[in-house]
């Protein structure tokens, strides 16, 4: 019987949000389950209405900081909503967690750039990765990076505004309205048979692993050995800027055991302004889960810009690269790398919750396939650079360095950084498959 929350305004949509709970409800049949959240303004009542705004904003508000939502401006309504309905929905989910028949298998919203705004943020506060999330939007044809973050937000264009029904805003809620309930009763199902699997089967250890298109040989064989030697299931991730919080997210959330680090370019573009920025936190959620961790230097010769003519101007006396027609490369100088492995050391040094599971693997034979001898980007000051601030910075510490002199998409380099990863993990001989 899938259970889906439907998250609204009521105060500005309520007709719209009647008509796609009644489409939820065909499309699910009669087991299924709507619950409706007003996360409006103003106050509305309606039958259909199961938590109130009123509950939300008095049994669910911030104990430290009540608000009278009547005297906010919109922007800061839509903050302090948010805070509010996280709160209920954390409390639902978890309820759910314990008793399998209060449990939820998707959420689902409509609305305008304020409402989209408001699920989003509940969405992405609560909800794990893998839980089925739908938004349909008036936004969902611009830019969605900011709503949808590290999230498995499903987005859908609502092509008219949600303001009142018509045919085609009736097509597009209907056809929301099925794809939220295929996606809950998917979800449901493996549910079930995660539960078997956990009561039988032993799970294979969950490894991520960071990626980059010059990293890509070094990745492709690391995750082939691990798979084809070990009880080993490999997560490999994109280094956008999203695909490393998206990586993180899910160390915190206790799905990956391990992480193979090999592609840390997102540095790069958070220490120099570049656009695949994963943020201020980078590698923070494994040192500070305590689970094996290697880190290593894939890709930090460079930092992303879109086309060319995007570049910023202080940097148009630099080493650039065209990847292709929307990715340029700039080459990080000898001072932009010493800074990229004082990042590092930092982070190590401040937040390794356990020292003898970290290690620190540097390939000397360049960091990225154009940074080999006669690469593009090939600059041995700027590598020495890289490799000094981390030797010297990590040298007092428990964290084992090793200067590796393979480049890092050598074959070798992959199956040894691969093995030292297995190691730390404690899988044994006899543990392979």
């Amino acid at each position: 019987m899938p259970h889906i929350v439907l998250l609204g305004t009521c105060d500005t949509k309520l007709h719209e949000l009647l008509y796609l709970r009644s489409q939820i409800l065909d499309c699910g049949g009669n087991d299924c389950k709507v619950t409706m959240v007003d996360v409006g303004r103003g106050l509305v009542k309606h039958e259909y209405i199961t938590i109130t705004q009123d509950t939300l904003t008095n049994k669910y508000a911030p104990k430290e900081h009540p608000e009278n939502v009547s005297t906010l401006s919109r922007g800061d309504v839509i903050k302090y909503m948010i805070i509010c309905t996280s709160n209920w929905l954390r409390q639902a989910y978890q309820d759910g967690t314990n008793d399998r028949s209060k449990a939820i298998h998707g959420i689902i919203n409509a609305g305008g750039t304020g409402g989209t705004s408001l699920s989003a943020g509940v969405m992405r506060a609560v909800l794990p990765i893998g839980f089925p999330k739908l938004i349909v939007s008036t936004n969902a044809s611009g830019d969605v990076g900011p709503v949808v973050g590290e999230a498995d937000i499903t987005m859908m264009y609502s092509v008219c505004d949600i303001a009142g029904l018509n045919y085609l805003l009736r097509r597009i809620l209907s056809n929301a309205a099925g794809a939220v309930v295929g996606m809950a009763q998917v979800y449901e199902r493996s549910l079930k048979i995660t539960n078997k699997q956990r009561g039988g089967e032993q799970q294979k250890k969950r490894v991520g692993l960071t990626m980059f298109g010059v990293t890509t040989p070094c990745v492709d064989k690391i995750r082939q050995y691990l798979e084809e030697k070990y009880p080993i299931e490999c997560f490999v991730f994109h280094c956008t800027g999203a695909g490393g919080r998206a990586m993180e997210r899910l160390v915190t959330e206790g799905v990956l055991d391990a992480v193979l680090d090999v592609t840390t370019t997102e540095i790069c573009d958070q220490l120099c302004g570049g656009v695949m920025d994963a943020g201020p936190h980078r590698l923070e959620a494994p040192l500070k889960a305590g689970i094996p961790y290697v880190i290593s230097v894939g890709a930090t010769d460079m930092v992303n810009f879109g086309p060319r003519p995007t570049v910023p101007e202080r940097y148009n006396d630099r080493t650039l690269f065209e990847h292709n027609p929307t990715v340029t490369l700039m080459r990080t100088s000898p001072g932009e790398c010493a800074a990229i492995g004082e990042y590092i050391v930092k982070k190590v040094k401040t937040f390794a919750a356990n020292q003898g599971s970290v290690q620190v693997v540097l390939p000397k034979g360049g960091v990225s396939m154009i940074a080999t001898p006669g690469g593009p980007f090939h600059d041995a000051e700027a590598d020495e650079a890289l490799f000094s601030a981390i030797l010297t910075g990590l040298g007092d510490t428990g964290v084992r360095v090793l200067v590796d002199e393979r480049a890092v998409n050598d074959e070798g380099f992959a199956v040894d950084i691969a093995e030292r990863l297995v190691q730390i993990m404690d899988l044994s001989k006899e543990g392979r498959t």
